[in-house]
């Protein structure tokens, strides 16, 4: 009984009570045959959720602390110089660098390449599918855990506009799901240790400011924070994609799951949040929603500018029309994801039809499935759906050509 007082009386606000996370609703409990256990945290699992809303990415800011502590200007030159031409390069190269480098750079046991490749494949070959999921059901849903919106909303989320945001999150996501991108020096590695270090300068920043409240919120980009996000792209992916008539088998699952353990572990989430399987991920998911808030105001600002970003979009031939038609077409995957009631909650239209998925769905469970039967027509599927997937950048202008670079007004300055 002391340990539990104790624990509630150190956890931020916005996570539930251990007692509340032991209150889950009826409908849940269909889940726990598919995933082999009962969705309620242990208290185990609860103390190291409530540990990990406090925790950052201890490598990573140990060298901000250092740049800081001396000039932040050539800390950075030295991170990029060693990001981009090795650590080797880097002369009287501080050891905090050179601790970082030599961790991302020795890979962990069980990082298996062919599960890489196989997970590459897959993704290429759902096209423009992986968006509608990643966008419309991860990403706008994710903004109803309103303890997860503040640090967005205190880097310029909502003044800047959300087609910065999704286009440079995109552009990370497409080098992450390049072949061979996640090598040593592949785009997709660069791309996510230059996140990293963002996140850094950004939970540095942030907490010291008098404007974040740590008894409320935690640690800016926590542990948990960065778990629940990486789970996105894996769980929320594989979920989504169905819901969408796109199955994966267990081994394409495992497959996915295997490349987004990887670039969780090159992002710095801690290995004990980095599972294996889809099943025990599902749990995890579960649990990281019982350490964030309701939705509040920053649930319906940041949902209302995702919406409209398609407003924004740039096309070669009849922009207005297909701006209308991609607008209208996002709305109508959230409400098939999300349903009326959170689609309120988000401030969107809840008249909104889920017409998109309802005539694409089954059209998918039939010819995704006929397609696998034929290799050379899988593959020609696979390909064609990379380059819908890259073709997509175009549309995000000037935001889909590189990841985060803060300006002046961004706390990651430097």
């Amino acid at each position: 009984m002391t340990a539990s007082l104790d624990i509630s009386n150190s956890r931020p606000h916005r996570a539930k009570s251990f007692a509340q996370t032991q209150q889950t609703p009826f409908s849940f409990r269909l889940f726990q045959p598919v995933i082999g256990r009962d969705l309620k945290p242990s208290y185990r699992e609860y103390r190291a959720l409530i540990s990990g809303l406090s925790q950052g990415d201890q490598i990573m800011d140990d060298f901000v602390e250092w740049m800081f502590s001396n000039s932040p200007k050539v800390g950075k030159q030295q991170f990029d110089q060693a990001l981009h031409q090795g650590i080797h390069t880097v002369k009287d190269c501080p050891e905090s660098l050179k601790r970082l480098f030599k961790h991302v750079e020795h890979t962990p046991e069980w990082f298996d390449q062919t599960l890489i490749d196989d997970a590459l494949a897959f993704i290429h070959g759902t096209g423009t599918y992986a968006n509608h999921v990643l966008r419309d059901a991860a990403l706008m849903g994710g903004y109803l855990l309103s303890g997860f919106n503040q640090a967005l909303v205190m880097t310029g989320a909502l003044n800047k506009g959300a087609s910065k945001r999704v286009g440079e999150t995109y552009k990370w996501w497409i080098d992450c799901t390049e072949p061979q991108g996640l090598q040593r020096f592949g785009v997709g590695f660069k791309s996510t240790l230059h996140v990293r270090f963002i996140h850094a300068l950004v939970r540095r920043n942030l907490a010291k400011s008098e404007k974040w409240d740590s008894d409320e919120w935690g640690l800016p980009i926590c542990q948990v924070d960065m778990a629940a996000t990486n789970l996105a792209f894996s769980v929320v992916f594989l979920s989504g994609l169905r819901a969408l008539g796109i199955f994966a088998t267990p081994h394409e699952s495992k497959a996915v799951m295997h490349l987004w353990r990887y670039v969780g572990w090159l992002m710095g989430v801690d290995e004990q949040w980095l599972l294996a399987s889809e099943r025990e991920s599902i749990a995890l998911l579960y649990h990281t929603t019982l350490t964030q808030s309701a939705p509040d105001w920053t649930s319906q600002e940041l949902g209302k500018a995702l919406s409209i970003e398609p407003l924004s979009r740039h096309y070669a031939n009849l922009e207005s029309v297909r701006r209308l038609y991609a607008y209208h077409k996002h709305l109508s995957v959230s409400r098939y994801f999300l349903g009326q009631k959170k689609m309120q909650q988000l401030g969107l239209p809840k008249q909104t039809l889920p017409w998109f998925p309802l005539i694409t769905a089954p059209i998918n469970v039939v010819s995704y499935t006929a397609q696998r039967l034929v290799p050379t027509i899988h593959s020609a599927l696979q390909q064609r759906g990379r380059q819908a997937q890259l073709d997509m950048l175009a549309q995000f202008g000037e935001h889909g050509h590189g990841t985060i670079q803060p300006d002046k007004h961004h706390p990651a300055h430097v």
